[in-house]
């Protein structure tokens, strides 16, 4: 992998030098991640002036994890306290390696660490790097889609484990501890991201943060959940009935917003416009007049972390590649009644070779539990 972080770090240098800049300072941990390999906790990547990259992180204190070694052709740079700024540090290697501009992700540096950067080395020029590291990682190479793809897995035996147990009763909040417990149980470094457990009322909301409700049987049971599986991060979402027959209203809905994300998943084609892939399954719901229901995006890029770039979304642009993991997630809610959602993470592949990569694959059948 060594080889790899390098490759990465050489094209992240060769677009400082087309802008001019003689250095980049990467402080996004999921960059500095997929730039070296390792994430410690506080260290920023100086990538060039000098024979060497850097990274730069403050002494680890009692207890800290150490976030992994970074490549042999990255020397670290151990801060002497550990409340020392790393930002800073690096910034006084550039000016002392004669280096006179240094582009930085201006996006996560805040005011005051942008400051300190002028106030350690003043003659030092800076430009914002944007996000050119995020563009970088939108198309992944196998390896990283073989994480995703185990990361799928683990969710996908989180929440079948979780269909066989007994559910009424139970409030979404242990429901919710329970999969993320699971999750760890089959070697997940831990959940994706909060997971979300709604019932009834609750069920079919894009954002719902677990309450003390409990199941009620008849309710509609929404959960969406993600494993993160070497820094890699995947999502997959299910709704269900629970304890009884699916109501007339329950099956007209789910089957919608089955065809809905049906249709979202068949437009994955790489070249595809990212819009025409959320009018695709957008139109199916506004056909029916849920056009309201339907959330901001129907779906995004996934990878270290869980909301990527693209996005799936009428004002999206750009157009979708070849390698380039999403989720497709359309969903609706209707306050006071509840919803569904139907969440897959999947990878862009074209027609010759099979289509689109289904990744999480627990069914989508209306199932009543």
């Amino acid at each position: 992998m060594s080889d790899v972080h390098a490759a990465r770090r050489e094209r992240l240098r060769d677009r400082c030098a087309a802008a001019g800049t003689a250095a980049a300072l990467v402080s996004h941990p999921a960059n500095v991640r997929y730039l070296t390999g390792c994430a410690p906790s506080g260290a920023v990547l100086l990538v060039g002036p000098g024979e060497q990259d850097a990274l730069v992180r403050p002494r680890p204190a009692a207890g800290d994890l150490d976030g992994g070694r970074p490549p042999e052709d990255v020397r670290t740079v151990v801060l002497p306290t550990s409340d020392g700024d790393p930002v800073v540090a690096a910034a006084g290697l550039v000016r002392d390696q004669r280096g006179g501009t240094l582009a930085v992700e201006e996006h996560h540096l805040t005011v005051a660490r942008h400051r300190a950067i002028g106030s350690v080395a003043p003659g030092l020029v800076l430009s914002d790097l944007g996000g050119a590291v995020e563009q970088l990682r939108v198309v992944k190479d196998e390896q990283e889609i073989a994480s995703l793809r185990i990361a799928a897995e683990l969710a996908d035996q989180a929440l079948g484990e979780l269909l066989e147990s007994i559910l009424v009763g139970r409030t979404e909040r242990h429901l919710a501890l329970e999969l993320e417990r699971r999750l760890v149980d089959h070697g997940a470094e831990g959940p994706a991201f909060p997971t979300c457990v709604g019932t009834g009322p609750h069920s079919g909301a894009a954002r719902h943060a677990p309450t003390d409700r409990r199941v009620e049987e008849g309710d509609f049971l929404t959960v969406r959940l993600g494993a993160c599986y070497r820094g890699y991060r995947c999502e997959v979402g299910r709704t269900f009935v629970v304890g009884a027959s699916p109501a007339d209203w329950q099956i007209e809905l789910y089957e919608l917003v089955f065809a809905a994300q049906r249709a979202g998943r068949e437009a994955l084609i790489p070249g595809v416009a990212c819009r025409d892939v959320d009018h695709a399954a957008r139109r199916v719901l506004a056909a029916a007049g849920y056009g309201e229901a339907v959330g901001e995006v129907t779906g995004h890029g996934v990878g270290l972390e869980i909301d990527e770039d693209p996005r799936l979304s009428p004002a999206a642009m750009g157009k979708l590649n070849a390698c380039v993991p999403v989720t497709v997630e359309p969903g609706v809610h209707l306050p006071g009644r509840g919803g569904v959602r139907i969440d897959d993470t999947l990878v862009v592949r074209p027609p010759t070779d099979g289509g689109p990569e289904l990744l999480t694959i627990t069914t989508k059948e209306l199932l009543a539990l």
